[in-house]
C-alpha cells in the first residue's frame, strides 16, 4: 500500500487512513484488528483509532466470530454496517431496467426491475427510475447518499452526459444533471462494459488481475479495461468500444457506418445466426439453445470471429486476463477453452506473458449493476 508522502498534514493523514479502511473492508469484508494493521500497514494504535471512530459512528461494528479456532479469547472481527452507507446502482440495458439499493460491503439490499419494450424514451425512464427509488427507499428504510448508473453508451464521465446509446435510440441526453435534479443526490454515469470490467475487478473473475479486459454482449458488444490496477477511461472518459474493431470490411454494415465491425460477427443477431434463430430471438430462447447445445460445432465461425477479435485486443493491450459477460457466460465450456487456445496461440503477447486467460464472468446479469454501485461508491468511501 503506498502512504501519504512526506509533509502531510495529520488531518490529511487520518483522512487517508480511514478511507483506506472502509474501501478494505467493503471490498474484502470483515477482519480483525491485527490483520487491518497488517494488510494497511499501519500499528496497531491507529487501527485502534480509526476502528473506534468508525464504530462510534455506526459505520463498522465489531463482533465474536462465529467460527472459533483455538484456545484463548478470539479476536473480534470489524464488519462494515450495510445501512451505514447506501448507494442506488442502475443497470440501464436494451431491453430493461434493474435497479438495487446496495450497502456498504456490497451487499444487495433490495431490487427492481421493469422491460424497456414499448418504450425507451430517456424522459420516461428518468421518471421510472425516481418512481422505484422513492418506493425502495420506503420499503427497506434506506437513505442513500449517492447513485451509480450503467448505460450502453458513449458517456461523458464528467457529467454523465450520454454522447451517444445507438441501441437504445439516445442521442445527447444529460443522464447524470437530469437525474442529480430530481433525485437530490451525487449521481455518477458509466459505460456499462466499463462497468463490468470495474466490478469484474472489484468483485469478479479479476480480482487479483492487475490487468484485465472485461466484454461484453448484449445485443452490441462492448469493453471496459483494466491496466496497472486502474480503469482505462480515455480522453473525457470515451473509451472501450471494442466492437466498432473493423474485422470483416467485406461483413455486414453496422450501424455506426462501417462494414464488418466486430460486434457484427459476434453480437446478439450473429450468434442468433449460428444457432439458427432468427436475429431478434428474446434473450431467453437463445440461452436456452446455447445450453440445449448438442453441436458446438455450429459454433465454430462465431468462435472464430471471436478468437481473432480477442487476439487482437491483447496484442494490443497485453492482459493477463480476458471476462467474458452477458451472453457470452452462456456459452458452452468447451467453445471457451476453444476460444482461449486459440487466442494463446493467434497472439504473440498472450505467449509472451505466458499465456491469456479466457474465462467467463461469474457475477452474470448483475456484474453491470455491481459496477454501478462501485462507481457511486467511490466518492462515498472518502467522504464517511
Amino acid at each position: 500500500m503506498t502512504g501519504p508522502t512526506s509533509g502531510t498534514r495529520p488531518d490529511e493523514i487520518r483522512r487517508h487512513n480511514r478511507t483506506a479502511l472502509l474501501r478494505r473492508l467493503h471490498v474484502d469484508g470483515p477482519s480483525t484488528r491485527a490483520s487491518l494493521a497488517a494488510e494497511l500497514g499501519l500499528n496497531r494504535s491507529t487501527i485502534k483509532a480509526l476502528v473506534d471512530g468508525l464504530a462510534e459512528a455506526g459505520v463498522v461494528a465489531e463482533r465474536v466470530p462465529a467460527l472459533r479456532s483455538g484456545a484463548g479469547r478470539p479476536s473480534l472481527l470489524v464488519l462494515p454496517q450495510p445501512h451505514a452507507a447506501v448507494v442506488i446502482a442502475i443497470d440501464v440495458r436494451v431491453e430493461h431496467v434493474a435497479m438495487g439499493f446496495v450497502g456498504l460491503g456490497g451487499e444487495i439490499l433490495g431490487r427492481d426491475s421493469w422491460n424497456l419494450h414499448r418504450t425507451r424514451d430517456p424522459g420516461e425512464v428518468i421518471t421510472h427510475i425516481v418512481e422505484s427509488a422513492r418506493l425502495m427507499a420506503d420499503d427497506l428504510d434506506a437513505t442513500a447518499v449517492g447513485v451509480g448508473i450503467s448505460v450502453p453508451g458513449v458517456v461523458r464521465r464528467a457529467d454523465g452526459h450520454v454522447h451517444e446509446a445507438p441501441n437504445l435510440h439516445w442521442t445527447g441526453v444529460a443522464l447524470g444533471k437530469r437525474l442529480e435534479a430530481v433525485l437530490k443526490l451525487p449521481v455518477q454515469v458509466g459505460n456499462d462494459a466499463e462497468l463490468g470490467a470495474l466490478a469484474e475487478h472489484v468483485r469478479g473473475a479479476a480480482r487479483e488481475s492487475s490487468d484485465m479486459v472485461y466484454i461484453s454482449a448484449d445485443v452490441g458488444v462492448g469493453g471496459g479495461v483494466i491496466l496497472s490496477g486502474q480503469p482505462l477511461r480515455g480522453s473525457g472518459g470515451y473509451v472501450g468500444e471494442l466492437g466498432h474493431m473493423v474485422v470483416n470490411p467485406r461483413g455486414r454494415r453496422c450501424y455506426c457506418g462501417c462494414d464488418g465491425c466486430w460486434e457484427t460477427e459476434v453480437g446478439e443477431p450473429a450468434l442468433c445466426r449460428a444457432l439458427s434463430l432468427p436475429d431478434d430471438a428474446p434473450r431467453g430462447a437463445v440461452v436456452a439453445a446455447l445450453r440445449a447445445l448438442d453441436d458446438p460445432s455450429v459454433l465454430d465461425e462465431f468462435s472464430g470471429w471471436l478468437s481473432l477479435g480477442l487476439a487482437n485486443i491483447v496484442n494490443v493491450l497485453g492482459p493477463e486476463l480476458v471476462v467474458l459477460g452477458d451472453l457470452y457466460t452462456a456459452l458452452p465450456a468447451s467453445v471457451v477453452d476453444a476460444v482461449s487456445s486459440a487466442v494463446q496461440q493467434r497472439s504473440l503477447v498472450s505467449r509472451a506473458v505466458g499465456g491469456t486467460q479466457v474465462v467467463t464472468s461469474p457475477l452474470g446479469r448483475d456484474a453491470k449493476l455491481v459496477g454501478a454501485a462501485e462507481l457511486a461508491f467511490e466518492p462515498v468511501l472518502e467522504t464517511l
